[in-house]
């Protein structure tokens, strides 16, 4: 992991609506995988696509754990 594959994603928990910042690594490409909200724990889904051409960012979906991302 690079420093400058490090992408800032704010947004705000499904599950308290608290305020979050996460950083997304680019370096791993498309994935998905599940981070805590820092205010009340929950767990929150968050799917990354990156494109396979310029390897930028391209979207970021979050969810509750009962979403389909």
């Amino acid at each position: 992991m690079h420093d400058d594959a490090l992408v800032p994603y704010d947004f705000h928990c499904p599950y308290c609506d608290s305020p979050l910042t996460f950083f997304i690594d680019t370096s791993q490409g498309s994935h998905v995988t599940w981070e805590d909200c820092h205010q009340c724990c929950a767990p929150i889904q968050v799917a990354v696509d990156i494109s396979l051409i310029s390897g930028e960012l391209e979207s970021v979906r979050t969810g509750s754990d009962d979403d389909v991302l």
